[in-house]
């Protein structure tokens, strides 16, 4: 399958992005997760990785099946600023600055979470940390 590099202009600077979509079991369900990739100095140049777990609301049937969450250019953009701030260096080569749930414990995009479960079985439960996430969504009832 053909991946479709998409192209967002931060500042002065060109990034070409794209997205993986897989799934990520949790203990109760499973969960959308979308691999996102950027890269700001050239095909060549150290991309900035993130794994993103679609945050949705609960759901009769599996968020796997009915999960339809994609990453916008402001949550790219986004991404790419948090990345930036963290110290990725763009015009590196080789490798791959990864951004990881640890780095980021509290940080949501509106409808998504870090995760490093793609990477690490051991990683947080990706069930609760978007229940989490759905949670703090949602009004408080006075």
């Amino acid at each position: 399958m053909k991946t479709r590099l998409r192209r967002l202009r931060v500042g002065e600077r060109d990034h070409l992005w794209t997205v993986g979509i897989g799934h990520v079991p949790g203990p109760s369900d499973c969960h959308r997760c979308l691999r996102l990739r950027v890269w700001g100095g050239g095909k060549n140049s150290r991309p900035l990785a993130v794994d993103l777990l679609s945050v949705t609301g609960p759901s009769p049937w599996s968020a796997c099946a009915t999960d339809n969450g994609y990453p916008t250019t402001r949550d790219v953009r986004a991404v790419i600023e948090r990345g930036l701030a963290l110290g990725w260096p763009v015009d590196d080569r080789g490798g791959a600055f990864l951004l990881s749930e640890h780095d980021l414990p509290d940080w949501d995009l509106p409808g998504f979470v870090v995760t490093d479960r793609l990477r690490d079985p051991g990683a947080a439960d990706p069930t609760l940390r978007v229940a989490a996430a759905y949670a703090r969504r949602l009004p408080v009832a006075p």
